[in-house]
């Protein structure tokens, strides 16, 4: 009463045209009898057709071919069952052995044809699933050898190749020619198929050793063709037990061996348990019911078949028969081609979704799995903390000398030379200078010990130091320039003002910069990767290096808005200095203010030169820039400093030579108030000795006496007198008058 309908006699009706198999099978189902399931479906688009209308027909088809991803929906396709494994199992074989050797980069090479075409949308949705990178997709529909070309052009190394048995010699001759194999690469065939390998049994260009060469360690995912298990299944055959009579058969008849024969004898048993079990399921309920002459309904006998089907599990030629969801719950082996021959290195089982691998089996042409790239070796550019020591050293040396030049203006105020109206211009230039002396401390720090915040705000704190301190430095120099400059022109006292306020438009205009630049777009520690290097000490490597550095996202616009303003400014700075080199002012050379004007423009420039040529190698670029700012911090020191101090230091030395001069003057002073007092002494006493010895003349000897008297008295009085104004000053004539005076004296008393 209820018959079995072939799909496969349908096919080879219609040629497998989806059109005139429908037909074919509406005409045998008018014709009758009743169907109630179909077996069978070669042609995948003849069995996507028949199996989207089997639910209106009331069927249930089971295939012995491997069904399309596409038919998995099980709204559309609920009533198809395949002894043979989806292709979507094999998909997800692949998946789980590149993510056990965590490849992460693959191609894809297949061959055009409807069923490969829908496996290799399925592989692609499920490898972007996994996040494995797809580099390139070639078809094998034209040229070989020109889309293996373009796999190794993108430097591929884990090559999956979806193709039939008939191109397998082709694609690794060409994989031969083009050196696609070796311990560099990994083959991955995934073309379902059950009847092993087949090397140079085609016409293919190559000899038998290279395509065995090239397919060394390939590994191929197919259908177990037969259980491992020698016990007999639900035939009461063993799969020992088939293999010799179909092999034997087959060599009566002549006819040529097909994996799927296995899977279309299990897909018969599968079809006959269930009839069977819906058969004496009717003939039960008809003979037992309550009711006397009780019909099933055909809707009722649909009903349990498709339930029969969907419950079928049973022992068969190919392992266990059981499905899930309408596909077949079995083992995909994997393969690799060892040699001449293949071996089993794995098996994936489809109920679990989980891979075994025989690691012991397994083997590759190199030390280990091939790389899905070339192995890029990441290799971090810092400054070394001997080159930050010895920078940092200069740097601290350079802010030490400024500390003491600035103490040393503070506690020689007095003198003339630091008293001067650029005094406050001297301390903003020093303040400059350590300002960007500091920078250098900060541009050498890096994220090795640093966290990614502390760094940002170092890189604030960085651009602000170097940038303030060039722009105060540098407007000093300049309003000393200017004013120079204006000492010579006609309106000196509207330019002397003018040149006051430089300083502060200057600073003004470099803080609003900065600040723009730190709210809008505030720096942020970035990486940048650099060109990458061969590596002589390892295999199919390279090295590339890498550097952290501060950035932002316009990083350019606000270099160019920085020295904008900056440009103009030491332009015209060089030009005025140019103008006074020959001019002597403010207690500085003119020539050397000249050079100081000319040595920051030079330096600026070269810094920001050689910091933008020199970002590829973060150690150079810390050295160069770093020295440039020191070297020019040193230079305005000595150039602008240095003369100043020689100079103080030389005026101190004649203001002692002048305390000497005045002390000797002071005791002249007191010498000639000593002599003048002796004068009058010496007067007194000659006054009384005069009146002694006139009274004593003129008691004893008038006339001898006075004569000697006088003649002593006049040969007094000469040698009390000098004999010029000059010489009684002299500290040596005074002593010989006083005791010239003392001895006549004491003459005198005696006579």
């Amino acid at each position: 009463m209820f018959l079995l309908i072939t799909v496969t006699s349908v096919c080879r009706v219609s040629q497998c045209d989806p059109a005139a198999s429908l037909k074919a099978l509406f005409d045998a189902m008018w014709a009758g009898p009743k169907y109630l399931l179909v077996f069978g479906g070669v042609c995948p688009s003849v069995t996507a057709l028949i199996a989207r209308s089997l639910p209106a027909l009331s069927l249930v088809q089971v295939s012995f071919a491997a069904s399309s991803p596409s038919l998995s929906n099980r709204k559309w396709y609920g009533n198809l069952f395949s002894t043979v494994p989806s292709d979507r199992a094999l998909n997800a074989a692949t998946v789980k052995l590149l993510q056990r050797h965590k490849w992460s980069r693959v191609g894809l090479v297949t061959q055009e044809g409807p069923r490969l075409s829908e496996m290799k949308k399925d592989l692609i949705r499920q490898l972007l699933k996994a996040n494995v990178q797809l580099v390139s997709t070639q078809s094998l529909s034209e040229d070989v050898c020109s889309s293996l070309r373009k796999l190794k052009e993108s430097d591929v190394r884990i090559i999956i190749g979806q193709f039939d048995e008939e191109l397998t010699s082709q694609v690794f001759c060409c994989a031969y020619r083009l050196n696609l194999f070796g311990a560099r690469y990994q083959w991955i065939i995934a073309d379902g198929g059950a009847a092993g390998w087949r090397l140079g049994w085609q016409e293919s260009g190559c000899r038998a050793n290279s395509l065995l060469t090239a397919a060394d360690g390939s590994i191929r995912l197919q259908m177990r063709p037969l259980s491992t298990k020698n016990t007999a299944g639900v035939s009461g055959r063993t799969p020992q037990d088939y293999q010799d009579s179909y092999l034997t058969q087959l060599f009566q008849e002549g006819s040529k061996v097909s994996a799927l024969h296995a899977f279309a004898y299990d897909a018969v048993w599968v079809a006959a348990t269930a009839l069977s079990q819906v058969m004496e399921a009717v003939k039960h309920r008809e003979k037992y019911s309550a009711q006397r002459n009780v019909t099933v309904s055909e809707e009722e006998v649909y009903k349990m078949l498709l339930e029969a089907v969907k419950q079928t599990q049973f022992e068969g030629l190919t392992g266990p028969v059981m499905f899930r969801n309408g596909e077949r719950m079995t083992s995909i082996e994997l393969i690799q081609f060892q040699g001449s021959s293949g071996v089993l290195v794995g098996e994936f089982s489809t109920s679990t979704q989980q891979l075994r691998l025989k690691n012991q089996q397994l083997k590759f042409n190199g030390p280990g799995p091939a790389r899905d790239q070339t192995l890029v070796v990441p290799q971090r550019q810092h400054v070394s903390f001997l080159l930050y020591a010895i920078v940092s050293s200069a740097a601290a040396v350079t802010i030490i000398i400024t500390l003491t030049v600035l103490f040393l203006i503070f506690i020689n105020r007095k003198q003339r030379l630091l008293r001067s109206c650029s005094g406050s211009q001297d301390e903003l230039l020093l303040l400059g200078v350590l300002l960007s002396s500091s920078s250098v401390l900060i541009s050498g720090l890096d994220g090795a010990s640093l966290s990614n915040r502390t760094l940002e705000l170092l890189c604030s704190v960085r651009l602000w130091t170097l940038s303030v301190g060039h722009t105060v430095g540098f407007a000093v120099l300049f309003a000393k320039t200017w004013r120079v400059y204006s000492l010579c022109s006609i309106k000196q006292k509207r330019r002397q003002q003018r040149a006051g306020c430089v300083v502060l438009w200057m600073f003004l205009l470099d803080v609003f910069v900065l600040t723009s630049w730190q709210i809008l777009d505030p720096l942020r520690w970035v990486v940048q990767q650099h060109h990458t290097e061969s590596d002589a000490a390892a295999q199919d490597a390279v090295v590339r290096p890498y550097s952290e550095h501060c950035s932002s996202v316009n990083m350019e616009l606000w270099l160019t808005a920085a020295c904008g303003y900056k440009g103009p400014v030491m332009g015209l700075g060089c030009f005025l200095a140019w103008s006074i080199r020959a001019v002597q002012a403010d207690h500085i050379s003119s020539e050397r203010l000249t050079l100081s004007v000319f040595a920051v423009m030079v330096f600026s420039v070269s810094g920001v030169s050689g910091s933008l040529l020199t970002t590829h190698n973060p150690p150079l670029q810390f050295c160069l820039t770093s020295s440039l700012i020191l070297c020019c911090n040193m230079f305005v020191l000595s150039s602008v400093f240095g003369p100043k101090f020689l100079l103080v230091q030389s005026e101190a030395a004649e203001g002692d030579e002048g305390e000497d001069e005045e002390q000797l003057s002071l005791l002249n002073q007191e010498l000639k108030s000593q002599t003048a007092q002796l004068d009058v002494e010496i007067e007194t006493i000659t006054m009384q000795l005069c009146d002694t010895s006139e009274s004593l003349t003129r008691e004893k000897h008038d006339g001898d006496v006075r004569c000697v008297t006088s003649t002593h008295v006049a040969q007094v009085c000469p040698e009390r007198k000098p004999a010029s104004p000059d010489g009684i000053n002299s500290p040596d004539h005074t002593t010989v008058s006083v005791a010239a005076v003392e001895a006549d004296v004491m003459l005198a008393v005696f006579l």
